[in-house]
């Protein structure tokens, strides 16, 4: 099976053409081809389709075989692909993940893509909706008990479930590993596990993240996580409504109105590593 392996801000995944291949059992082809040992390497695996909703579908699994319903960064790759690959010549189209539709506006140099600016829609701050069990109607700097340590979280969902904690030390001083995994699991507070980002504001247009997500630990980069965190600061009134998160693999620019009905527009880049051919 042929595969492309492409990245967002060092948040990596194995990339699959459908319209080329055929992935049988795709949830342990995912797990097979995302190890790093074993396999290609890679946050999951990407399969790209004809959409049903959307003029493009990307069929997201996590490394551990299980289903995302979306990935800011991998969203900016397949955009680069069907770009690059001559499936539209368009720089405006849309792609759906799990239903969800999102818009796309691509940035196109010497006849590649560079950058993608993504509409991720209108986050979604209601406790019940992120999920995430609150007694409050939302989770905004909510304290919450963690192995030793105390934080302050605030919910938000991109499609998926962020939990977003401010922190005073840098995230590069953080135990990520050990709080990440115990935030990610917590099922009694997130019923669907949650993705946990870690931030420190360094002034209202920067703010320095890392991420632990769900179903496959740290990664370098998170777009919808980068997302969250932005939303939760603008939130907490503690940064302003176009900012950069300042991630491990690179930056990612967020803006956001404020207001809940008004879509979260993300701007980074995608680039290829290397295409390649495995047995499955």
């Amino acid at each position: 099976m042929k595969f492309t392996k492409m990245h967002g801000c060092g948040n990596d995944y194995v990339y699959i053409d459908g319209f080329e291949e055929t992935v049988l059992n795709e949830s342990e082809t995912a797990k097979r081809i995302s190890d790093r040992h074993f396999g290609v390497g890679g946050d999951g695996m990407i399969i790209i389709r004809k959409g049903t909703k959307a003029d493009f579908e990307m069929v997201m699994y996590n490394a551990d075989g299980s289903r995302a319903e979306m990935c800011g960064n991998a969203i900016r790759c397949v955009a680069k692909y069907v770009y690059d690959k001559g499936y539209t010549n368009s720089t405006s189209f849309t792609i759906e993940s799990m239903g969800a539709v999102k818009y796309i506006d691509i940035t196109v140099e010497n006849g590649s893509v560079v950058s993608a600016k993504v509409d991720m829609g209108a986050p979604i701050l209601k406790a019940a909706d992120v999920p995430v069990v609150s007694g409050n109607e939302q989770c905004v700097k909510e304290k919450i008990t963690v192995a030793d340590r105390e934080f302050e979280m605030t919910c938000v969902s991109m499609g998926n479930p962020h939990a977003v904690m401010f922190i005073d030390e840098r995230p590069i001083d953080f135990n990520l590993d050990f709080y990440g995994a115990r935030f990610e699991c917590n099922t009694a507070v997130f019923p669907r596990k949650v993705n946990a980002e870690f931030a420190k504001v360094i002034d209202r247009k920067n703010i320095e993240m890392r991420v632990f997500e769900r179903g496959t630990g740290e990664t370098l980069a998170c777009g919808t996580g980068s997302c969250a965190t932005a939303v939760a600061a603008i939130v907490n009134g503690i940064a302003d409504n176009d900012v950069t998160i300042h991630l491990l693999g690179g930056d990612l620019q967020i803006s956001w109105s404020g207001n809940e009905n008004d879509s979260v527009f993300m701007t980074g880049p995608c680039e290829y590593v290397f295409t390649g051919e495995i047995n499955i």
